[in-house]
């Protein structure tokens, strides 16, 4: 019989080691070696031919025609449509509805071929309530309910599966290790594993994975560098509505977002998500402020408001939903430098709507715009802002700025603020445009 040892794993990275250390040599992570029991011979011994070269010139590029997932949302964040032989990953909250998105691919994907939907969580009773739920109805999904990756790879090659779902891969072994599921070693040899299952054999692999407290995917980052596609379920609980952020691909453009709504029978694409973004009464209403993001290759109207009040503590509340919480910092400090706003005694609120996470810098002169609307209780009127807030007060040109203004124009906005750096490279200017080179200028506009 084998020998059995325990090592330790970082559970960030990876990184292994014969004892415990406390810091990763790794990551750099404190405290993050866990001990497992790890079988010494069976991943290792793997029996290998001699391997062979292929010159770069003879190598066919043919990707194939595309599946055509039945959801232009979807379509969207995989590239164009799923890939075969493509390992995609899709990673969110517990109960954020990743279970649910797979059910609905594994239906509209059958149409071209069977489907193997393999589940570690649910029995196969709950699968069936669930899509009976949602009105789903397809001889071509089968479900397996196990948890050992061997059994899987066997199911999958016997019965000529080319699509496998996998929910999740937390749940997921291989017999040839003696760590519990959900252990490093065991997510990370078993997504090797499928890797090899997917590419030898053109098959398209889709596995679900949990996250952290934090955020990130459970599990080590390798496992992030594995796979073709990662793919982030966002969203809140307390709302209607889902984003499905592309994180990584290697078929198509990567930070493209796709909307859906999550209704009693399943999910449902959102087509024109900036109406979600944006609130009835933000024309007439004091401290909200309308920005034009690019998300890949999607512009998106977005509504920021603002709330600014006097403030009984020291130091003053700065509350932000939605937003980099030392962004705003840096925007009241160059409000405070350059424009002569203090708000040392006034506690601020941001709020971006829809549960949008707002990172683009070219959201600043939209956040500006709805401080100094709430401070003022003057209501912008129909007006978009475009452009980054520099240190020194100047306002900075963004990329894509065509795409902006189609979208903004496109919702019949009457005066749209952009950097004069992108103005003067607009091939075609309308007279909705007005440029601003610093922030003195964009106040001269909206006080």
């Amino acid at each position: 019989m084998p020998k059995s040892k325990t090592k330790f794993f970082c559970r960030e990275c990876g990184q292994e080691s014969t004892r415990w250390l406390g810091r990763c040599p790794g990551c750099g992570e404190w405290n993050t070696f866990i001990e497992e029991l790890v079988e010494k011979s069976a991943l290792n011994n793997r029996t290998k031919g001699a391997a062979q070269a292929t010159p770069l010139v003879q190598i066919d590029t043919f990707e194939g025609q595309r599946i055509d997932t039945r959801n232009s949302e979807l379509n969207r964040v995989l590239g164009g449509g799923v890939v075969a032989g493509a390992f995609v990953l899709l990673s969110g909250e517990p109960g954020i509805g990743k279970s649910t998105l797979f059910l609905q691919m594994a239906a509209a994907l059958s149409h071209q071929t069977d489907v193997l939907y393999v589940s570690g969580e649910e029995s196969a009773r709950q699968i069936k309530l669930r899509a009976e739920r949602m009105n789903l109805s397809s001889s071509g999904v089968h479900i397996l309910t196990e948890n050992s990756l061997n059994s899987v790879h066997d199911v999958v090659l016997n019965n000529n599966y080319r699509i496998l779902f996998i929910d999740s891969i937390q749940t997921m072994m291989l017999d040839e290790l003696q760590s519990a599921p959900g252990s490093v070693s065991q997510i990370r040899e078993g997504a090797a594993y499928l890797l090899r299952l997917a590419k030898e054999n053109e098959i398209t692999v889709f596995i679900a994975g949990h996250v952290t407290k934090d955020g990130t995917i459970a599990g080590p980052r390798v496992l992030e560098h594995m796979v073709d596609t990662v793919l982030y379920f966002e969203g809140d609980h307390h709302h209607i509505f889902r984003l499905l952020r592309t994180v990584k691909n290697r078929f198509g453009p990567a930070n493209e977002i796709g909307v859906f709504e999550m209704r009693d029978d399943g999910l449902k694409e959102v087509s024109n998500p900036s109406l979600l973004f944006m609130g009835d009464s933000l024309h007439t209403a004091a401290g909200s402020a309308v920005a034009v993001l690019q998300e890949g290759t999607r512009p998106l109207l977005v509504e920021i408001q603002s709330l600014v009040t006097s403030s009984v503590f020291i130091p003053p509340r700065r509350t932000v939903n939605g937003m980099d919480y030392h962004r705003l910092l840096m925007l009241l400090a160059v409000l405070d430098k350059r424009a002569g706003y203090s708000f040392g005694a006034r506690d601020v609120f941001i709020n971006i709507t829809g549960g949008l996470e707002v990172s683009e810098p070219a959201a600043d002169l939209a956040v500006v715009a709805a401080i100094i609307s709430g401070l003022k209780e003057k209501p912008l009127g129909k007006t978009v802002f475009i452009g980054e807030l520099g240190l020194t007060g100047e306002i900075r040109g963004v990329s894509q700025i065509e795409q902006r203004l189609r979208e903004a124009e496109k919702f019949g906005y009457q005066r749209i603020i952009v950097p004069d750096v992108n103005y003067r490279r607009l091939s075609a200017v309308n007279s909705k445009l007005l440029s601003v080179k610093n922030i003195e200028e964009v106040l001269e506009l909206i006080c």
